[in-house]
């Protein structure tokens, strides 16, 4: 008889995925004797290794194309991507005996509430349907990564100034004063970002007095691929970054960061309780997280500010 199938979808980013982990932890305890498939990005398969428990990688690019298996072929169809009809509909194409979702026509579940942590809210959906788990299960594995390369590894500091949007984006000019600041005490300093930031994070690296000769500040922007940076993140010293998936990876190898938040509040998206500062001002929050420019709330934060609490961090 074949293994019965548990397939979760959650479609979205690298963040979106960290999140979900401890719900995807406590899938993996409640359904032992089934075969668990996670249906999300292709590019995030480094750090889908990284979770443990999940048995296969169903690679989806949004919800646009319908999933892979075969209708009839998933016992159990949960759905971590949200709580509208398009990822409910692609999972009712599986035609699955069993659904875990939020409530909604055809759907038995919790009130979807927008006031909660999105780590409390999938391990919460889950405990509604008598699967129990808990938000704090968010850690990823490391001992398989190389945590020394690329100058990583204690002493480093990451500072990433990417952001998927302007909303989010602080400026290079306050990135790069941080950056000199730590390497003036005496940190290695990687600045990092995807291939198109790799201009943002080389203005900041000429900003700050650095360069890619080796020494103490070098951009590896559009260098890293996924499971690099998380080699990168996983063995430093400390991390900074804008509310992106480079913060979420610090909070999943418990890695000390200052996280800087403009659009989003963080108590939807923030660390954990640890070694973790957040920073910004919520008076002033815009809350368009697709907006070009910056938001006010992410704004209002000073480069001083950053550098006095990375090295209350690292004392």
């Amino acid at each position: 008889m074949a293994q019965p199938t548990v397939l979760a979808l959650r479609a979205l980013k690298l963040g979106d995925l960290l999140v979900a982990v401890p719900a995807l932890r406590a899938l993996r305890r409640g359904f032992p004797d089934h075969r668990l498939v996670l249906a999300c990005p292709a590019w995030l398969a480094p750090v889908v290794e990284l979770i443990g428990g999940v048995d296969a990688h169903l690679p989806v690019a949004g919800l646009e194309e319908p999933l892979l298996p075969a209708a009839g072929s998933v016992e159990v169809a949960v759905n971590l991507h949200g709580g509208g009809p398009e990822s409910r509909g692609r999972l009712e194409e599986l035609g699955s005996p069993r659904r875990i979702g939020h409530r909604a026509p055809g759907w038995d579940g919790p009130v979807w509430t927008e006031a909660l942590h999105e780590r409390e809210r999938w391990v919460r959906l889950l405990a509604w349907h008598g699967i129990p788990g808990d938000p704090a299960e968010l850690r990823l594995r490391a001992e398989a990564l190389d945590t020394g390369a690329r100058g990583g590894g204690a002493g480093c500091a990451v500072v990433h100034v990417g952001a998927s949007h302007g909303s989010r984006q602080w400026p290079v000019e306050r990135f790069a004063e941080v950056v000199r600041g730590l390497a003036q005490d005496g940190l290695r300093v990687r600045v990092t970002g995807d291939d198109r930031e790799r201009a943002r994070a080389e203005a900041v690296v000429r900003l700050a007095g650095g360069g890619d000769d080796g020494g103490a500040v070098r951009s590896l922007a559009g260098v890293l691929s996924l499971r690099e940076l998380c080699a990168l993140i996983a063995g430093c010293s400390l991390v900074v970054s804008a509310d992106t998936g480079a913060a979420h990876l610090a909070s999943a190898f418990a890695r000390p960061s200052v996280v800087l938040f403009g659009p989003a509040a963080p108590e939807r998206w923030g660390p954990p309780a640890g070694p973790h500062r957040v920073l910004t001002d919520a008076r002033l929050r815009r809350g368009e997280v697709f907006a070009a420019d910056p938001d006010p709330a992410l704004l209002a934060v000073g480069a001083a500010e950053v550098l006095r609490e990375a090295r209350a961090l690292l004392r």
